[in-house]
């Protein structure tokens, strides 16, 4: 499993879409109001809709940032600027010679909340 962070989400499924597997958008309560990454999250979730990959959203992107980057100056004192992680790709390149528990335990997440009617289901990230 592979996580890539790109700020314009479509770069990485241009070059290979069939590896993507999850797509993670995270923002917080001030980036609701951000009109402009709503349009964004509303192209890639079409896009992914499209093309059988998986959404979720996250809902405190720094804590998403921490956790990804294992702590490692994501976004705390010193850090030149913090990593723009709005949208997290994760693909899988051996898809079918090796499967990751914790990733196909997400993907079933995501698949019994469309049987829910809950499209984009959202995981809250507690502050620390």
């Amino acid at each position: 499993m592979t996580l890539e962070e790109f700020p314009a989400g479509e770069q990485k499924t241009e070059r290979d879409p069939d590896n993507v597997v999850l797509c993670l958008l995270a923002a917080d309560e001030d980036d609701d109001r951000d009109v402009a990454l709503q349009i964004h999250f509303t192209l890639i979730q079409a896009f992914c809709c499209e093309n059988d990959i998986d959404i979720l959203r996250v809902s405190n992107p720094g804590r998403l940032a921490e956790l990804l980057l294992l702590g490692a100056d994501a976004g705390g004192e010193g850090a030149a600027q913090p990593p723009d992680l709005h949208c997290v790709l994760v693909t899988n390149p051996h898809a079918s010679q090796w499967k990751d528990p914790a990733l196909s335990q997400l993907i079933c997440f995501c698949r019994e909340s469309r049987y829910m009617d809950q499209w984009v289901p959202v995981i809250n990230l507690p502050e620390r």
